[in-house]
């Protein structure tokens, strides 16, 4: 079959279209050597197709030769772009060349890139020209790599906000308040985060109760919802000079793109709409203005920003606000933020970090020093690690009938630089020579095969066991999806209700301490 085409393209008949023919044919491995090896034979041939009068017979030819990876023909690729004057075929050479070792013209395309950057466009030109810029910048990275920017900036002034559990900001603030050099006396309590100006970014890291921390750049708080306006505004503000005050070297900086955007509005005449469309909807038009923002944001920076879908330094985050603008921010991933760092071992129902901080910090007041501590449900041990990370126990042991979580929860323990005894075990046949002084734990919830009625056996079961293995006037602490379940069983178990808050409304889940 592919010598039958290859025949035909020798004799000239119909080209372009047995040069499609060819690179859909050798999608099959057996085909692509038998191409390849009667192409090697032929590269005057498709040297002199690089010279067609017909683009797409020149695009063809060139994706042709990318797709069987001829670096022979690298420097016949080369001249042939550097010739081509037909903007939507441009492009095609570049993702060729990307599939060879280019390494030899890496100047010149540097060159090209920058000569590309610095020229004036007619507007019906820069789509192509904006799809070049792209194609010739990996093929750069491809060979150049990401030069990654070492953070510096732990002691310069900066304005942040740092998103939290939005029902429980005062308590991440309170902790915040004790570090020695962190100013709270203009800090401000948004929606999903408090809001301050600090000079001791390092000492925030010893806060486990945080999620994320976020910058805010002068000049770009906030922008139009227009792509081209958006970019302007970012470009002019003084995101350059805050990423090279708090790095070193100099630009280029990677970057990436969240936005998040309303769901837009639904009329009375749509309200049977399904949701899914509705969704679909705003995920398109959220597209579509990322791929403007980024193409407009690149050449407007002279390639000082440059996208890229891994190995991103910072992320701008653009949140639409109720104005119809977006608010935003910038993450920095440059920075080392080590504390959940002992987390490598995750199983489905495993509790975030961040999650488990905030549930030994609303509960510390009942907890104390040189408890015996278990955890009946410990998965792959999150919370018995940040509750040792907080308050330091005597022992603590883990419980979990899943025999993979318990050794996942060893490597994490044993990361973190604790000792925790686990045990592969059903907690309701477990035994122990003493008496907890605590429980604490992430319970059980409707996930996979576990049904409500299953849950609540366990519910049931927990209860009648914890009144065994917890000493008088022990205490539990437990994170809970059911919060109706704990409500009905915990007075018929024998036990008072010291603290009961939630954690999350859209989740319905629940802290509750308790006293035997």
């Amino acid at each position: 079959m592919v010598q039958k085409i290859w025949n035909q393209i020798l004799e000239n008949v119909d080209v372009r279209q047995n040069l499609s023919k060819l690179r859909e044919s050798i999608k099959d491995n057996k085909n692509k050597e038998a191409c390849k090896k009667i192409a090697q034979e032929n590269e005057l041939v498709l040297e002199n197709l690089l010279q067609s009068e017909d683009a797409k017979t020149r695009k063809n030819t060139v994706l042709l030769i990318g797709d069987l990876q001829l670096s022979s023909m690298q420097m016949c690729l080369w001249r042939a772009y550097e010739k081509e004057e037909t903007l939507f075929v441009r492009s095609s050479y570049l993702i060729a060349m990307q599939k060879m070792d280019m390494t030899a013209l890496l100047k010149p395309m540097k060159a090209k890139w920058q000569m590309l950057s610095e020229t004036e466009v007619e507007e019906i030109n820069k789509k192509h020209i904006r799809e070049e810029m792209q194609e010739l910048r990996k093929l750069i990275l491809s060979i150049e790599g990401i030069k990654k920017h070492k953070f510096i900036g732990w002691q310069k002034e900066s304005e942040i906000i740092l998103l939290a559990n939005r029902r429980h900001l005062e308590t991440v603030l309170a902790e915040i308040k004790q570090l020695p050099d962190v100013s709270t006396s203009d800090a401000k309590l948004l929606n999903a985060g408090i809001r301050l100006k600090t000079v001791a970014l390092e000492q925030l890291m010893e806060v486990r109760t945080w999620q994320e921390m976020l910058f805010l750049v002068p000049g770009m708080k906030t922008c139009e919802k227009d792509p081209l306006k958006a970019a302007e505004t970012i470009v002019s503000s003084k995101l350059v000079e805050f990423l090279k005050e708090r790095h070193k070297g100099e630009a280029p900086f990677y970057f990436r793109v969240e936005v998040k955007m309303q769901t837009a509005s639904v009329t009375n005449s749509k309200k049977n709409d399904s949701k899914s469309e509705q969704e679909k909807g705003s995920l398109e038009e959220k597209i579509k203005f990322v791929k403007k923002f980024v193409a407009a944001l690149e050449e407007k920076s002279k390639g000082k920003f440059i996208n890229t879908t891994s190995d991103y330094e910072f992320e701008i985050r653009m949140v639409e606000n109720k104005d119809g603008k977006f608010n935003v921010m910038v993450k920095l991933f440059t920075m080392e933020d080590s504390r959940f760092d002992y987390r490598k071992e995750v199983v489905s129902s495993s509790i975030r970090p961040v999650n488990a901080a905030l549930l030994v910090q609303l509960a510390k007041e009942y907890m104390v020093e040189e408890a015996r501590v278990l955890d009946p449900f410990c998965g792959v041990g999150t919370m018995l690690i940040e509750r040792q990370k907080k308050i330091g126990a005597a022992t603590s042991y883990g419980l979990d009938i899943f025999e993979e979580a318990v050794e996942k929860a060893r490597r994490n323990t044993e990361n973190a630089g604790q000792i925790i005894h686990y045990v592969n075990r059903d907690s309701f046949t477990f035994t122990h020579e003493y008496l907890f002084d605590e429980i604490f734990t992430n319970m059980p919830f409707v996930q996979g095969r576990k049904t409500p009625l299953e849950i609540y056996e366990i519910y049931e079961k927990f209860f009648e066991t914890a009144r065994k293995l917890v000493k008088q006037e022990g205490i539990i602490v437990i994170y809970t999806h059911d919060k109706t379940y704990v409500d009905k069983l915990y007075v018929k178990a024998g036990f008072n209700v010291l603290k009961k808050c939630q954690i999350n409304v859209k989740e319905d889940t629940w802290l509750y301490v308790m006293k035997k």
